[in-house]
């Protein structure tokens, strides 16, 4: 049974066409995982099919009573919300039939017997759905879910506007869960997870029953449970059983065979304008040219898909930093309370470190103290000689300007063209380059972020979890230049596969902190 059937979908921003022509179908229990480069269109089409964008052309049709769940995080949280009341509003429909069912309690001293017989009977029923909705168990279920995705350390009391982006998304997540929609739609739910919550969240959709449509470049995650891969490209939306790997060599091959085929069509066409070219003068020969020429005409043309442009990423050196890159000495960090234990590090030139652990212990707070961006409440860092350093900051203010406009901000002595030239090396298309930053997908805005970071002469990188949005390519071509920048390195990341053959160390932030995980 179809839950949803788009058809002939077209859609566009300005000049640049995102979706021409697309039909797509889920059907009941299908694990789809949506995937393609940065911006190919797969958060459009999560905000077109959930009414929240107009396409341009074609429909979508829901079937009948469906629940669907959405991770927007776009969604505003109300001031004055704690966590709790939050993950508890996942249940309001429950409550406002426990309300009418409480309603109908107070009318019954006052009813004939036959209103009475009816207000029972339907009493009856709001006490069958509670009981079979698991309402006499909210708070257990809530306690279960803030657990399991690391929320009960921030604290359920705490005010839903004090949180970062990373931890409203985390309570929107949970939300989503608790309300257990018949369809989940997931915009990269891992981004913002550590590596024990990620495992959780895999167990979770592994045995979800319902179906649901995954947006994720994390491909161990994605292989781990989807079975269904729709793939966006160059304005079409093509499905494929299996999982990411199992889509890869179908595709692969269907482009060899694409080629294939262009390769032998291009020589066909050549020897027939070659004919045509050489028999349409003489009279013995020119029916037969005419003959060959409407075979040309009437030829439907294979077309190659579009190469899109792949990042290029190189990290500029500037002069090497003295043996000391940075010392603390009993340094405390944190903000009205200590997220650490005194802390004795040291990193010397040459080393690249991977900060590990939960979400909200402490690693973005010890980088920003490390930079004297936030002042410790003891102890102090020493710095050492000709530090060049690189900041790639995990949730930047969006910014209005171009992306022209970011980054000459940033570079003022470069022309137009070296501008241009620097974010095309970042995976780029002119008509991104000529966008606001705002209007970006979230990969695409990381790049310009990127691009900035790389023309920077640096010799130590600071970095927040710079493969948050990134797709597969740029992903593997960021590892590749981090492998080969010579200079230190301090990274954030949960994602095992990307920094174990980048770093020499693995610093596990949790054995210093003073946060319950």
């Amino acid at each position: 049974m179809s839950i949803l059937t788009v058809k002939n979908l077209s859609h566009g921003f300005g000049d640049r066409a995102i979706f021409n022509d697309v039909s797509f179908r889920l059907l009941k229990g299908e694990h789809i995982g949506l995937v393609g480069a940065n911006g190919e269109g797969k958060s459009t089409f999560m905000d077109i099919i959930t009414g929240k964008l107009e396409p341009d052309e074609g429909t979508i049709s829901w079937s009948k009573n469906v629940r669907i769940g959405y991770l927007d995080q776009h969604t505003v949280l109300e001031k004055g919300m704690t966590i709790r009341d939050v993950l508890k509003s996942a249940f309001q429909y429950l409550y406002d039939l426990e309300k009418r069912m409480n309603d109908i309690f107070n009318q019954m001293a006052e009813v004939s017997p036959e209103e009475m017989e009816s207000m029972l009977e339907e009493t009856g029923t709001i006490q069958e759905m509670l009981t079979n909705n698991d309402f006499y168990i909210i708070e257990a279920k809530v306690e279960e879910i803030s657990r399991g995705l690391g929320i009960h350390e921030i604290g359920l009391d705490r005010d839903v506007q004090d949180l970062s982006g990373g931890q409203r998304t985390k309570i929107l997540l949970a939300k989503l869960l608790l309300e257990k929609p018949d369809i989940l739609l997931l915009d990269e739910p891992t981004n913002y997870l550590d590596e024990q919550h990620i495992e959780w969240l895999k167990r979770y959709l592994q045995e979800y029953d319902n179906a649901f449509i995954l947006i994720s470049h994390d491909i161990p995650f994605l292989n781990s449970v989807i079975n269904l891969i729709y793939h966006m490209e160059n304005q079409e939306l093509n499905r494929y059983v299996g999982d990411y790997d199992q889509f890869l060599e179908v595709y692969e091959m269907k482009k060899q065979q694409r080629e294939a085929a262009y390769k032998k069509q291009q020589q066909e066409i050549s020897e027939l304008k070659d004919f045509v070219a050489r028999n349409k003068a003489r009279v013995a020969t020119r029916n037969m040219a005419m003959s060959r020429q409407k075979k040309l005409d009437k030829m439907e043309k294979i077309e190659l898909t579009k190469e899109k442009p792949k990042p290029q990423f190189h990290f500029q050196p500037a002069r090497a930093t003295g043996k000391l890159v940075f010392e603390t000495q009993d340094l405390v960090i944190g903000y009205d309370e200590p997220l650490s234990k005194p802390l004795n590090l040291r990193m010397e030139r040459g080393e690249k470190i991977a900060l590990t652990g939960a979400n909200g212990i402490g690693k973005t707070t010890l980088l920003k103290s490390i930079l004297g961006l936030n002042p410790p409440l003891s102890g102090h860092v020493e710095q050492g000689d000709y530090l060049e350093i690189g900041y790639f900051e995990q949730e930047p203010a969006d910014t209005n300007r171009t992306c022209i406009e970011e980054v000459w901000e940033s570079f003022p002595s470069y022309t137009q063209f070296e501008v241009r030239a620097a974010l095309a090396k970042c995976g780029l298309t002119t008509k991104h380059i000529e966008s606001k930053v705002v209007v970006l997908s979230g990969g695409e805005k990381a790049k310009v972020r990127l691009c900035k970071l790389m023309n920077k002469e640096t010799n130590i990188l600071l970095l927040d979890e710079p493969t948050n949005h990134l797709d597969v390519d740029a992903k593997e071509e960021l590892k590749r230049a981090l492998k080969a920048y010579k200079g230190g390195m301090l990274l954030i990341c949960h994602e095992p596969e990307f920094y174990q053959d980048v770093v020499t160390d693995v610093w596990n932030c949790e054995h210093w902190t003073t946060k319950v995980i």
